[in-house]
Parts: C-alpha cells; sequence; structure tokens
C-alpha cells in the first residue's frame, strides 16, 4: 500500500494541499507537475487503501480522485473520506454511463471529469471547487440562519435539510445547489446562472454535472421539487 508522496511549490508559505489519488503513474505524475507549478502542494496516491491513509495523514483540502483503483475503487474511497471529514472531490472518471456518474455524486464527489482530459480543466474545476467551498463558509454566517419552504427546512449554519420533520442527508454541493434555488424559491434560475454561483463557472461541459446534481436532489427531497423549465433552467417548488 502506497501512502502518498508529496510534492510543494518552493514559493508558497502555505499552499493549498491537494491529494491525487490516480493508479496510472504517468497521470499522475503529469497531474501533480502541473498542480504544482500552479502553486498547489500536492500529495500523491496510487491505490485506494493509500489515498485514505494519505488523507488521514495529510488532511488535503481538495481530492483529485479516480473512480478505477487497485485495493478499492474511487467510490468507496470517497464514501470513506467523506465519513471522517467533508473534504470537496473532484472525481475523474473513463465511465460515461449517467448512472455511474450519479453513484459518484451521491457519496460525496462534487464534481468529475471525464478522462481523456485536458490539464487546463482539472486546474479550473479545483479553483472553482475551492471558491465554492469558501462562499459556502461565507454563506453560513449570513441571516436568516433558517429558511423554512413550506414542508423544506433549511438550516444554513448547521447544513442541515428536512422535509416534512424528517432529516434527509444531502453532500455538500447537494446543499449549495438546493441554497441557491431556495434563496429566490419558484422563480427559474438559469442553467447559467446555477452553474456560476454554484460551481464557480459556466461552459457547455458543465451542464450535465448540474443536471445530475438535479437529478440526486430530485431523488431525495421528491421527484416534484424541482421544477425543469426546459430551456432556461430550474426553480424550486414550494407550494407544500
Amino acid at each position: 500500500m502506497n501512502q502518498g508522496s508529496s510534492a510543494t511549490p518552493p514559493t508558497m508559505a502555505v499552499p493549498v494541499t491537494l491529494l491525487v489519488v490516480e493508479d496510472d503513474a504517468t497521470i499522475n505524475q503529469a497531474l501533480t507537475d502541473r498542480l504544482v507549478a500552479e502553486g498547489f502542494r500536492v500529495v500523491q496516491a496510487f491505490d485506494g487503501p493509500g489515498a485514505v491513509v494519505a488523507q488521514e495523514v495529510h488532511a488535503p483540502d481538495l481530492v483529485v480522485l479516480d473512480v478505477m483503483l487497485p485495493g478499492f475503487d474511487g467510490l468507496e474511497v470517497c464514501r470513506r473520506i467523506q465519513a471522517v471529514r467533508p473534504v470537496p472531490v473532484l472525481m475523474l472518471t473513463a465511465r460515461t454511463d449517467e448512472t455511474d456518474l450519479l453513484v459518484g455524486l451521491g457519496v460525496g464527489a462534487d464534481d468529475y471529469v471525464t478522462k481523456p482530459f485536458r490539464m487546463r480543466e482539472v486546474v479550473a474545476r479545483i479553483r472553482a471547487l475551492l471558491r465554492r467551498v469558501e462562499r459556502a463558509r461565507a454563506l453560513a454566517t449570513e441571516q436568516p440562519p433558517v429558511l423554512a419552504l413550506g414542508d423544506l427546512e433549511i438550516d444554513r449554519a448547521s447544513r442541515r435539510v428536512s422535509v416534512a420533520a424528517e432529516p434527509v442527508h444531502l453532500t455538500p454541493l447537494e446543499f449549495d445547489l438546493l441554497l441557491a434555488l431556495a434563496l429566490d424559491p419558484g422563480a427559474v434560475r438559469g442553467r447559467d446562472d446555477l452553474m456560476r454561483q454554484v460551481w464557480g463557472w459556466a461552459d457547455a461541459g458543465g451542464t450535465r454535472t448540474l443536471d445530475s446534481h438535479v437529478k440526486a436532489l430530485r431523488a431525495k427531497l421528491g421527484p416534484d421539487r424541482v421544477r425543469t423549465v426546459h430551456g432556461v433552467g430550474y426553480a424550486l417548488e414550494v407550494g407544500r
């Protein structure tokens, strides 16, 4: 089991720490080199058990996680690390089946990039996820702390959600998407607008990520909770 090695840029005193988990040594090193050049400190792991240990030892600010890994796969890695400490996860996958992608989002992944990928796209997604974390922290201090919309209750401070007084477990990004819709209940939010607010970026490749998270919200909150306005975006239904 590989417990991870690290590389740190020479010019940053306290850089953001990333954990790169990829069993292909060439891809892993290429990602590491690019991310170090971008100013990040990078910890490397090459299998499932090594990823879990590296997360425990280094407490990274974000994890770049391949789905297919020896030992156990990236989905199991994501389950284990999220159970200990919530952390943004960008998954790397060669799978394009939507069911597989929804499973990844369901265990706590925030976003995914499909192989083959461009390095600049991975860097952009990482920076967007880190910005989202900072925005979420800022929103948690705003008033009102609790939004009550019909039978839906959203506690911004504790990041807890309930429907008809029953708790609903949402991943960090599902919570942020729901909150973005709930801040303007009933109004149609454009897809690009939601991508910018929740993910921090908007491009044609991101719409599938948004659609997948909306499907996950519907599965957890009820199929009629989020309304689709074709060609425009989504709206949160509150008439309950």
